[in-house]
């Protein structure tokens, strides 16, 4: 099997990612998986949704180039439960089988389906927990009288039709109201 290896380490100068390689490399090894790329970040939190040696793995990945991602440990890889979910699903999706070593989770074996499979139930909970919250603020905000959405703007339409006369293309009016140029739109064309 061909497998592409990731490790991050979050500082640069006072960490170093080799316990990581060396550990992911053995394991690699043991298992008669060929190496095919190694994706190291260096100095880049976790919490970062974009990392350039991430991102290139994810770009291999869609291109096929190895049939397993190994990391040491899954907060090498992802922040949390639901970042780490969203390149799983893309694994899943391509066939790429995903192993952290750490946690001793292995998609190819059932155990760790079935690990992936809670993995995924915990994060739509969160998901569904979140969206439920969110919807009871709203109706507690309405309750208390709070006008919800963005605050009206007025423009005076008379302004608008003095700077049309004058020659001015729609986008400085915009610019000049501080108001977008659909909204100068609808108020010059607005009928009396």
């Amino acid at each position: 099997m061909m497998v592409a290896v990731y490790a991050r380490v979050s500082t640069s100068n006072s960490q170093n990612p080799a316990m990581q390689l060396e550990e992911l490399r053995d394991y690699c090894q043991r298992r008669g998986w060929e190496i095919v790329g190694e994706y190291i970040d260096r100095g880049i939190s976790g919490s970062k949704d974009s990392r350039p040696q991430l991102n290139r793995l994810m770009a291999d990945a869609y291109r096929r180039r190895f049939d397993a991602v190994v990391v040491w440990k899954f907060d090498r890889f992802a922040r949390s439960v639901s970042h780490l979910l969203r390149p799983l699903e893309t694994f899943r999706g391509l066939g790429i089988e995903f192993v952290s070593l750490s946690e001793q989770v292995d998609t190819c074996t059932p155990t760790g389906k079935m690990v992936f499979t809670v993995l995924g139930a915990v994060a739509e909970l969160e998901r569904g927990l979140i969206a439920e919250r969110v919807r009871a603020g709203l109706r507690s905000a309405k309750a208390q009288g709070v006008r919800l959405g963005r605050p009206r703007v007025v423009v005076d339409p008379a302004k608008v039709a003095r700077l049309r006369q004058l020659g001015k293309p729609w986008r400085t009016i915009a610019h000049r109201l501080k108001v977008g140029v659909g909204t100068v739109h609808r108020v010059f064309h607005k009928p009396s």
